[in-house]
């Protein structure tokens, strides 16, 4: 394992079957909130890496926690193999904010398939090209990740419901996200 900085929390190594694994400092709901032009960014960019099909190489997370226990994240689907690589190219995973970044689009990609009420903050145009909403990619941004690095489902749509209290449009003049999911306010 070497050390990506002087104080960075961040440790990768490769095996030699070109495995990547991360160990870091941090437990998962520790990480760093991020831009939300970072996160539709790389959304965009997985988007093209599946396309592309580069898949990248399976990466596996050691998650420290300050009592000594550790939670464990790997990816072995070469689906979120693609998505793990976008981030990698783009951002780059060897810091907290990057390992931030795409664990909340795995969360993110996790929660829309688990929770049907989210599906309606996306958009979907020609080519499968998936066009997110201002509310969700700000919650994704900002929202707090489980110790199992995934969106709580309730406090994810709390935090929707919270953004539409503020206002019943957002800046581009789109419904608010409770006119969107029936999220409550």
């Amino acid at each position: 394992m070497k050390p990506v900085g002087p104080s960075s929390p961040v440790r990768v190594g490769a095996a030699r079957d070109g495995s990547l694994t991360y160990v870091v400092d941090l437990p998962p709901e520790a990480l760093p909130p991020v831009g939300t032009r970072d996160l539709e960014a790389a959304w965009h960019a997985a988007r093209g890496a599946a396309i592309a099909e580069r898949h990248g190489p399976i990466r596996g997370f050691r998650f420290c926690r300050a009592d000594g226990s550790h939670a464990h994240l790997a990816l072995p689907d070469r689906d979120a193999g693609c998505w793990a690589e976008a981030v990698d190219r783009t951002v780059g995973m060897h810091t907290s904010y990057g390992l931030s970044l795409c664990l909340r689009l795995l969360a993110l990609v996790d929660l829309l398939a688990r929770a049907p009420w989210a599906r309606a903050l996306i958009r979907l145009g020609r080519a499968s090209a998936a066009e997110l909403h201002p509310a969700l990619l700000l919650t994704a941004a900002t929202a707090p990740v489980t110790a199992e690095g995934r969106f709580d489902p309730g406090v994810f749509r709390d935090r929707l419901g919270q953004l539409s209290n503020r206002s019943d449009t957002l800046p581009d003049n789109r419904p608010g996200p409770q006119q969107l999911t029936g999220a409550p306010a």
